[in-house]
């Protein structure tokens, strides 16, 4: 799915996603990643806490887009984020995808923890 629908200044938006990946810059990803305002890195998954934990003084909320559907985080992961006062919202990746589209257009300090989907 292509989702550049808005003009962005310097961030970097999903530009879309389908079974397995996402492309952010013009850059397939085949994994789990995050993606925020200055680029898209490598994300180890619900097991790699600190990655997400790093970056909160640089964002207010991170969406964690959990796949096809929506799941809960597993409570080791909540509570890692929650001591560290990191903001989370869990969604299934193509809203976290677009969620993160709109609120980084408008200049806020976001970033999605994606999941791939399987299908689109």
């Amino acid at each position: 799915m292509r989702m550049t629908e808005i003009e962005f200044d310097d961030a970097q938006p999903v530009e879309g996603y389908g079974p397995g990946f996402f492309r952010i810059a013009g850059q397939v990803i085949r994994a789990p990643m995050i993606v925020t305002a200055t680029g898209a890195r490598p994300w180890g998954g619900y097991e790699d806490a600190e990655t997400l934990i790093a970056m909160a003084d640089e964002i207010d909320v991170i969406f964690i887009g959990t796949g096809d559907e929506v799941a809960y985080l597993p409570a080791e992961l909540r509570e890692k984020l929650d001591e560290a006062g990191l903001g989370a919202e869990t969604m299934n990746s193509p809203a976290a995808c677009r969620t993160y589209n709109v609120l980084v257009n408008d200049g806020r300090r976001v970033a999605a923890a994606l999941m791939p989907v399987t299908k689109t």
